[in-house]
């Protein structure tokens, strides 16, 4: 007979239960719970975290128990919360599935009402090797020695840690199934690091055993506990990070340490001392007075965030006290160092960089929005505040947000959020790390449903009605990450805001100590000075100043990530006060995270902006990003080009042309930088921008000047008119800091006196020259014609004929050399190609450029060698005239093309980038060569062009190592900002590209 489809059975079938596994309904009935009285126990078998997983696993463990099955079975069927401690802990977690079934009488273990107490813990492990309190004159309350101690003790001692740390699991998970109180997370970190420290305290007792078989421990040794665990906020799986002290420092104290560790690291978890001072190339044990001696001379700022969580853990405590005392000192007054911020900027970055690319979104522990951030911002603060505030003396991450909330030292709210997001990742950790009993922070791969599935059900995160418990999770890790990515915002800018504008009336403030404390552990050199533009930015009950307040913690931190936060913070207050009267930048500043974002990174960066921002401030607006990625990249420079042309030709007054020409010029200078300065330009399409806009700012000019000068003389010009580009600009190779180097030609038109025609065409240069380097407010406009025949002292201009005639006869090999970047960039553009034709078989001369000509061209590059270097220069590292910088790449370029150009035409080219490539392809010198040169004049190009943009003003010099040095570094691209690996680099680079210029030159 069918049965009704309203009828259903009150056994819950496999299905209902949501158990997949074929075999599960066979399971079921070999348990005996296909029943009515089992019930119970199968719905809550159905909330374990893998209910598969624990079913299977209750089937061995049954076929291990044998006849005793029936005890276990009674009690899961009566004890609820031996029930929901078991079904949580084989659903969560297959090594103590497999720890179970090895010892299946140790469910016992899980009826215990209370976790046990530290002492406790300590008793039950040290009974398995029957240790006894150590005697004789270094006997200490936590010294004991073991009777037992050969090879055996190792898996009795793994055995019955993995008991504690079972119950402490089950009791841990018991929620996730039945109605269990929900232990804290601070509760459970205390627990593990009892356990570890009962660990540790045993592993001594055996090593004290074996170390010092006939006599009383010689020495006194004190084991100090770093770390989560000097903290008491342990993982389930972690390494246990420790330092020792001894009296004296000698071989049996080393034998005992490195005794205590094996056996610790076998029994236990992996017991680790490179914290130590030298790290693991250091002494593995030491005194009390030369860890001393370490700290006070040669210890970094990262070693004393370390000491910050030191903790006597075991052996002679009173030695461990007196560690505790003298390193509490330098640990809180280690923010007065002066590489302080620097030395905790360049550790969260290494961190940082450690986690693969592919990762960083499930790591939960080193990635963005994880646990080293908030554990790093409150050590941060903890260093900068205690000081003088003896309250944050504390070692927890959470006790340290509650201190310092109550302090006053961060939002309340904000604390209590933080500390929320904090425990739900270490509560996700802890799941993932109890799964297999492995050291572990990563998150399952966002395809990994059946993974997330589990994860979320250990973690007791349940369907909301709209979304499955895995798509929950996803949205709590989204919305916790998130929060913990604006930690620096909360934390140190928030109560700065708060100190110095009306945002909270309820909110505690910062005293003006505190507040200069904290910006200047934050990186800025004249906090008292940040703190007035704070004020400055935020006065007043205007909108405005509203808005500021609301927006300034966000760009604050971004600005404390820039090389310069002073100069930043003072660029964007005058950016702000001077479009004060604009309605759009604050609101894009505001809707426009990007904007905000890549603003304070240009501010914090460069003395070369910020005049043009506030001069061209619409290129604000294109820090923004469109549909095909930044604005900043959107125009073209052709189209620039093409636009001042078109602007200036409306003005007949040519300073009126001239000052259209620049403004269009700034706002592009603002782009092109901008856009170097974030990383979306590589350095030829900078040079090309750069180039293309001189060249149209200089035709623009040209046109100007010829149109009042026909307008004022009332005809016709009497002459053509061209200007030939030279050096970096005839290569189209300009730099931030690049004058236009020129030659002026001209050709009288027909029936005009060449006197008459000459004279008026000095006059067209001289003016346009005037024009051009007048002074003003813009990076300047330097138009240079001494490359010109017989140099300042010939003419400013001469006819076509004048300049063929001279280079027939007089032409220099210098000046055929400096011909081969001659181009026609402006004016007559016929005029200026007959030039180029009349100068070919001069630059290209047939059969290639003499040997004696070869010769001198050597004498004069000794002589810039050794002549033309500034006073005080180094030779290694100024980009121009340097060793291997962008002078020798050239002069090498140059003397290949006087040599071969006859007969490779290709190499009629002005770029130095497009005749290497010519050089390569035609192999006139090897491709690792010219790979070298070309690597060269590229890594000096972006020094160069990055000095002017750090510094604001033209200099071929690299600085020493310091602060100056790593912006360099950044605003040139150099990947982790370090200015010694920066200028490592560039040395190497050069060292090799010169090797090959002395090749060429034959030096």
């Amino acid at each position: 007979m069918v049965r009704p489809p309203s009828a259903r059975s009150a056994v819950p079938g496999a299905g209902r239960l949501g158990l997949l596994e074929p075999t599960a309904a066979d399971s079921l009935k070999t348990l005996g719970w296909d029943n009515v009285d089992s019930i119970a126990v199968l719905w809550a078998l159905s909330r374990a975290p893998d209910a598969d997983l624990a079913l299977n696993t209750l089937i061995r463990i049954r076929e291990s128990l044998g006849n005793d099955w029936d005890a276990l079975d009674s009690a899961i069927r009566t004890e609820t919360t031996l029930r929901g401690r078991l079904f949580a802990l084989i659903g969560s977690s297959t090594a103590f599935g497999d720890h179970l079934v090895a010892d299946p009488h140790a469910w016992t273990l899980l009826r215990r009402a209370e976790l046990p107490e530290r002492d406790e813990l300590i008793a039950d492990l040290l009974a398995v090797v029957g240790a006894e309190p150590e005697t004789g004159p270094n006997a200490s309350p936590m010294l004991f020695r073991a009777r037992e101690s050969g090879p055996e003790v190792v898996a009795a001692l793994r055995k019955r840690y993995r008991d504690q740390l079972m119950l402490l699991a089950a009791v841990d998970l018991a929620a996730t199934v039945e109605n269990e109180p929900v232990i804290p997370y601070e509760v459970v970190g205390r627990q593990l690091t009892a356990l570890a420290d009962a660990a540790l305290t045993t592993a001594l007792a055996v090593a004290v055993a074996r170390v010092c078989r006939d006599e009383p421990c010689p020495v006194r040794l004190a084991v100090i506990a770093m770390g989560k665990s000097g903290a008491c906020e342990l993982n389930y799986v972690s390494d246990v990070d420790i330092v020792f002290v001894a009296e004296p420092a000698d071989s049996v104290a080393t034998r005992l340490a490195a005794e205590m560790m094996t056996v610790g690291s076998s029994a236990f978890f992996e017991v680790d001392a490179a914290l130590r001072p030298e790290g693991k190339a250091g002494a593995l044990v030491r005194t009390l007075d030369s860890h001393l001696a370490y700290y006070q001379r040669w210890a970094r700022t990262w070693e004393f965030q370390a000491l910050l969580k030191a903790r006597p853990m075991t052996g002679d405590l009173e030695l461990g006290e007196q560690y505790r005392a003298a390193t509490d000192a330098m640990v809180w007054t280690a923010s007065e160092r002066p590489d302080f911020v620097p030395d905790v900027q360049a550790m969260r970055r290494r961190v940082e960089d450690l986690v693969p690319e592919d990762l960083r979104e499930r790591e939960l522990k080193l990635g963005s929005g994880s646990l080293r951030d908030v554990e790093f911002a409150v050590q941060l603060l903890q260093l900068v505040h205690g000081r003088v505030d003896p309250k944050l003396h504390v070692q927890g991450t959470v006790e340290a947000l509650a201190a310092l909330a109550a302090r006053g030292y961060v939002g309340r709210d904000d604390a209590a959020n933080l500390t929320a997001s904090y425990e739900f990742l270490r509560l996700l950790e802890h799941r993932l790390q109890l799964q297999r009993l492995k050291r572990t922070h990563t998150l399952p791969a966002a395809d990994d449903e059946e993974g997330m599935r589990w994860l979320a059900r250990a973690a007791d995160i349940r369907p909301d009605g709209k979304r499955d418990a895995a798509g929950v999770l996803q949205a709590e890790l989204r919305r916790n990450t998130s929060r913990v990515r604006r930690l620096h915002t909360k934390l140190f800018y928030r109560p700065l805001l708060e100190s110095v504008a009306s945002i909270d009336s309820e909110a505690l403030r910062l005293s003006p100590d505190a507040a200069v404390r904290q910006l200047a552990a934050l990186g800025y050199a004249d906090p008292e000075h940040a703190l007035g533009h704070l004020r400055a930015l935020t006065s007043g009950v205007s909108r405005k100043g509203r808005i500021q307040a609301l927006l300034l913690p966000t760009l604050l931190a971004w600005l404390g990530d820039t090389p310069d936060p002073d100069a930043g913070l003072l660029a964007y207050r005058r950016v702000s006060e001077g479009l004060n009267d604009q309605d759009w930048y604050l609101r894009v500043l505001r809707d426009e995270g990007a904007v905000g974002q890549r603003l304070m990174m240009v501010l914090g960066s460069s003395a070369y902006l910020p005049d043009l921002l506030i001069n061209a401030p619409e290129t604000i607006r294109m820090f923004a990003d469109g549909p095909e990625g930044p604005l900043l990249l959107r125009t073209q420079p052709a189209d620039v080009a093409g636009g001042i042309l078109t602007a200036a030709d409306r003005y007949d007054d040519p300073k009126r042309a001239v000052a259209t020409a620049r403004s269009l010029r700034r706002h592009e200078l603002a782009r092109v930088a901008s856009a170097d300065l974030l990383g979306l330009l590589e350095v030829p399409q900078v040079c090309a921008a750069l180039s293309s806009v001189w060249v149209a700012v200089l035709e623009a000019s040209l046109r100007a000047v010829i149109r009042a000068s026909v307008a004022e003389r009332g005809a016709p010009a009497p002459a053509d008119f061209a200007v030939i580009g030279m050096g970096r600009l005839g290569g189209m190779e300009l730099g931030y800091g690049s004058d236009a180097d020129v030659l002026f030609v001209c050709e009288p038109r027909p029936g005009e006196e060449e006197h008459v025609a000459v004279k008026w065409a000095n006059g067209i240069a001289e003016q346009v020259q005037k024009l051009l380097g007048a002074p003003s407010t813009d990076p300047p406009l330097q138009v240079d014609a001494g490359l010109r025949p017989e140099g300042r002292s010939g003419p400013l201009v001469r006819t076509l004929t004048a300049y063929e005639a001279y280079y027939r006869q007089w032409a220099q090999p210098w000046e055929v050399q400096a011909l081969l970047r001659a181009h026609q960039v402006a004016g007559d553009q016929d005029l200026g190609l007959r030039f180029l034709h009349t100068i070919d078989p001069v630059r290209y001369p047939a059969g290639g450029v003499s040997a004696e000509a070869v010769r001198e061209i050597r004498r004069i590059k000794a002589r810039v060698d050794s002549e033309r270097l500034p006073r005080g220069a180094d030779p290694a590292t100024h980009t121009k005239l340097g060793r291997g910088g962008l002078a020798d790449i050239e002069w090498t370029v140059q003397l290949l093309q006087l040599r071969h150009a006859h007969e490779v035409p290709e190499l009629h080219n002005t770029s130095t980038l497009e005749s290497l490539d010519v050089i390569a392809r035609h192999e006139l010198l090897g491709a690792e060569d010219t790979h070298l040169l070309r690597q060269s004049w590229i890594t000096a190009t972006a020094a160069r062009n990055a000095l002017v943009l750090v510094r604001g003003k033209p200099t071929d010099q690299l600085p020493g190592p310091g602060r100056t040095l790593s912006a360099v570094a950044r605003v040139a691209g150099w990947p982790s900002g370090d200015g010694g690996e920066f200028l490592d680099n560039y040395l190497r680079i050069t060292r090799r590209a010169r090797r090959v210029v002395e090749r060429v030159f034959g030096v």
